[in-house]
């Protein structure tokens, strides 16, 4: 895998993560985007022994898009605090399937989401139960035809598989994501489950820089895999 960095100076790195890869895992031995991180640093730099490199966030396996890393303690401390509190602002794009009506052309959902660890997933559940924490998100309609839609999507809390969530308990499942429900694959075909990619992207983060203070926004495009709906602007 050749790295796409998107962003880089002595405190921060920031690449576009492919779908399917992890960006972070154990056991030692399975590719992931953390260890292609390294890597590059240690060649780039000539840096023998470990390379230091925070991770302040991750995007799920099957989703692609900006992952920012930090390559400093100090960077590292900073940048978690920010994530932490909310004040890193986050754009995603997803692809859509539906039947029948497409989502508005602008709007949010709100719903209380619940948290199954013993099956990696999450699910929506009524106001009133004790493990449903808000989640709120506002999305736009940028494009569709008859079968999907291609969303904007800015959420303003951040629940485990969220969007992914939320889209779902629509009717409007992401594509390709066959754990909530979608019938339309995406992607090239896969012999394990665990490969398969979905038609969801990190586009842009924006954050302080955690040095200098100044805002700094990060796009990666998205991938030649989503087709002409990569073209559509996204402004």
């Amino acid at each position: 895998m050749s790295l796409v960095v998107l962003y880089e100076d002595n405190h921060c790195l920031a690449v576009a993560k492919p779908a399917g890869l992890l960006t972070q895992g154990v056991p030692a031995g399975i590719p992931t985007l953390e260890a292609e991180a390294r890597s590059y640093l240690k060649t780039k730099y000539h840096k023998e022994g470990n390379v230091y490199l925070g991770i302040p966030h991750r995007l799920d396996r099957p989703v692609s898009g900006v992952v920012l890393f930090a390559r400093s303690s100090k960077a590292a401390a900073r940048l978690a605090e920010q994530f932490r509190d909310r004040t890193v602002s986050k754009v995603y794009v997803g692809l859509v399937e539906y039947s029948g009506t497409p989502p508005a052309m602008e709007g949010q959902w709100a719903d209380h989401l619940r948290k199954i660890q013993s099956e990696s997933r999450t699910e929506v559940v009524a106001a009133e139960h004790p493990e449903g924490k808000v989640s709120a998100l506002h999305f736009r309609r940028m494009s569709s035809d008859e079968r999907f839609a291609l969303l904007r999507l800015e959420p303003l809390t951040g629940r485990m598989h969220q969007i992914r969530v939320q889209a779902a308990s629509r009717g409007w499942p992401i594509a390709g994501d066959i754990q909530y429900g979608a019938v339309t694959p995406f992607g090239p075909p896969v012999e394990l489950s665990r490969d398969r990619i979905i038609a969801l992207h990190g586009w842009q983060l924006t954050f302080r820089h955690p040095i200098r203070y100044e805002p700094v926004t990060i796009q990666a495009p998205l991938p030649s895999i989503w087709g002409d709906w990569s073209k559509v602007p996204l402004e």
